[in-house]
């Protein structure tokens, strides 16, 4: 009952600050319109509340591929890479949950993402040498996103390009939790990170982006993601979660490095969070 609250109170808040970000600033961001209208098209399909008019312009964007160049919002504003990779992810989504029903545009999407991939079949996003963070990704979140994207958008079509990710998730090994997390979502046989991951969690139940470092809202959702509702492990993280909302529905911001101000920051990490509720919630 507790996390239904907790839900629907993050849903308010992020049903007020996806469209207000347009709004306001005559544009789209990758925080707003594309990690939280994600949580959101999520959201709906399990029947939580969502008026209509917090996705309703959002989707109009997503839709429309080639506007999505035109991004704003620190630190992902000036990598176009990391916003298509974004706003793919988040139209993927709204095709699985039915809100947009022609798959024009996300195949379309998905060329323009197949094209960024790179040699090694990695997507590699710029972290200035830091672990991920809600708006940098990082390249292990960032490859397991887009296969994801390339596998809901045509299996048939991208099957080279999502064969060089699988190759390059399962190869890899990781730098921090964040990673390590990725690599288990894109694979849960994974033992190796696994192990990681219940060998890193902190006293009160959460991780952080490294071994023995502080708790962060953003790592503990991935991780939940990818350890799956049935581990103990995860149901402690969950918990820790649930207690870590702020009284206006949203959490307090993952950045790195930590303690730093940012509202980019926020809204993912808030929308991370609930994606990462519903999921283990389904499991």
């Amino acid at each position: 009952m507790l996390a239904e609250l907790v839900l629907q109170s993050a849903l308010t808040f992020l049903s007020r600050e996806v469209p207000r970000w347009a709004n306001e600033n005559h544009c789209y961001s990758c925080h707003n319109n594309g990690d939280a209208a994600r949580a959101l098209y999520l959201a709906r399909t399990r029947g939580h509340v969502v008026p209509n008019e917090a996705l309703a312009d959002t989707t109009a964007f997503l839709i429309a591929p080639a506007k999505w160049d035109d991004i704003h919002g620190a630190p992902a504003a000036s990598d176009r890479k990391l916003g298509r990779i974004q706003f793919s992810a988040a139209l993927a989504e709204a095709v699985r949950t039915g809100a947009v029903r022609d798959r024009t545009a996300l195949l379309a999407a998905a060329d323009s993402l197949a094209r960024m991939q790179d040699p090694d079949g990695s997507w590699r996003v710029d972290t200035g040498g830091l672990p991920g963070a809600p708006a940098t990704y990082g390249a292990p979140l960032a490859t397991y996103l887009s296969r994801r994207t390339l596998e809901t958008a045509d299996p048939t079509r991208f099957a080279p390009q999502i064969a060089r990710a699988t190759t390059w998730l399962a190869r890899a090994r990781p730098a921090s939790t964040l990673d390590a997390a990725a690599f288990l979502l894109a694979d849960p046989k994974r033992r190796d990170c696994r192990d990681l991951l219940l060998r890193s969690q902190t006293s009160d139940g959460a991780w952080g982006p490294q071994p023995r470092t502080p708790a962060e809202v953003f790592d503990t959702a991935i991780v939940i993601m990818a350890l799956g509702a049935s581990d103990p492990a995860a149901a402690r993280g969950r918990a820790w979660l649930v207690k870590m909302q702020e009284r206006d529905g949203g959490w307090p911001e993952t950045t790195r490095p930590s303690g730093s101000q940012s509202y980019a920051e926020r809204i993912s990490t808030t929308a991370w969070a609930v994606y990462a509720l519903l999921e283990s919630a389904r499991r």
